[in-house]
């Protein structure tokens, strides 16, 4: 029996998180794990336009991302509404203006789980509880937010 590819969506840090010392070994896993197809990786819009900024090696890097691979999410008024909803809550403050709409983008998308490296805004219990209890009141299922490391396979 084929088993279902998980869809993940990662934020920009997952990305940057490839070239920092920091978060390196268990990015590179997540990252092969995608490259092999292990993974359907989901991306948005507003992921694109944070990598403008990013250097240009990183830009290359994303290119070399299997098309098979990855779906682009695009950035709509309901998830818009959803992420304006996670700032009333108290979740983030409103100049997180990009971390709303990532949370909000993958619950939109029904990704299996959400990936990022950024602790004091995502990856987050207390954060996490207000995502979820917003969602669930907006009539969405809660999110899984997790880090790079909780989503890939380690054979042992």
């Amino acid at each position: 029996m084929a088993i279902k590819r998980l869809r993940i969506y990662a934020d920009t840090s997952v990305i940057g998180g490839y070239f920092d010392p920091e978060f390196q070994k268990d990015s590179k896993l997540f990252w092969n794990s995608v490259m092999k197809g292990d993974f359907i990786l989901v991306i948005s819009e507003i992921t694109l336009q944070e990598l403008i900024r990013a250097p240009e090696y990183v830009r290359s890097f994303v290119k070399t991302i299997p098309e098979e691979s990855v779906q682009l999410f695009p950035v709509s008024d309901e998830a818009r509404e959803l992420a304006l909803s996670y700032i009333r809550h108290g979740a983030l403050p409103e100049d997180m203006e990009n971390d709303a709409p990532h949370i909000a983008l993958a619950t939109i998308a029904e990704v299996d789980a959400m990936v990022s490296w950024n602790f004091k805004h995502v990856v987050n219990l207390g954060k996490i509880r207000v995502y979820n209890g917003v969602n669930l009141e907006m009539g969405y299922r809660p999110i899984e937010i997790r880090t790079p490391k909780e989503v890939i396979q380690v054979e042992e």
